[in-house]
């Protein structure tokens, strides 16, 4: 389970270090093998153990191609795609076009939702806690009980 919010830091070489607790359960479920790619609706990285990346995939895929939202979403989400490994270090080297895509430099907040890590950057993170709560909730959100 990917879960918490953590500050960490990224080199000026684009390495990041997965926070210990997290690292391990990465570890566990994929050795380490990740696939990092851009959010379709925010400026953001998305970051999928390897397996679930692979499962999602034929869906992502399957969207017609005559839509262009779907497209959109395609260019994105598979475009972006890329695969990392982290290294013995729990390290992992986030490439050029996502670092610029998402606006990633030195401070950086990795915040986990259970089956993937939103990768922001810090400022981008904390201006997005500051918004205001949407006003209307779609039918999904009414029913849900915290």
């Amino acid at each position: 389970m990917l879960t918490g919010s953590h500050a960490i830091n990224m080199d000026a070489k684009g390495r990041m270090a997965i926070p210990t607790r997290i690292r391990e359960s990465l570890v566990a479920s994929c050795d380490g093998r990740l696939v990092l790619t851009a959010h379709t609706q925010e400026r953001c990285l998305l970051v999928y153990p390897e397996p679930d990346w692979q499962a999602k995939l034929p869906t992502i895929q399957a969207l017609p191609t005559l839509d262009p939202a779907a497209r959109r979403i395609q260019r994105l989400w598979i475009g972006y795609a890329t695969p990392v490994e982290m290294d013995g270090n729990g390290r992992i080297l986030v490439p050029p076009t996502l670092r610029s895509f998402a606006s990633l430099d030195k401070k950086l907040m990795l915040v986990g939702l259970g089956d993937k890590i939103e990768l922001w950057n810090e400022e981008h993170w904390l201006d997005l806690l500051e918004e205001p709560a949407e006003t209307e909730i779609s039918p999904e959100l009414q029913s849900l009980t915290f």
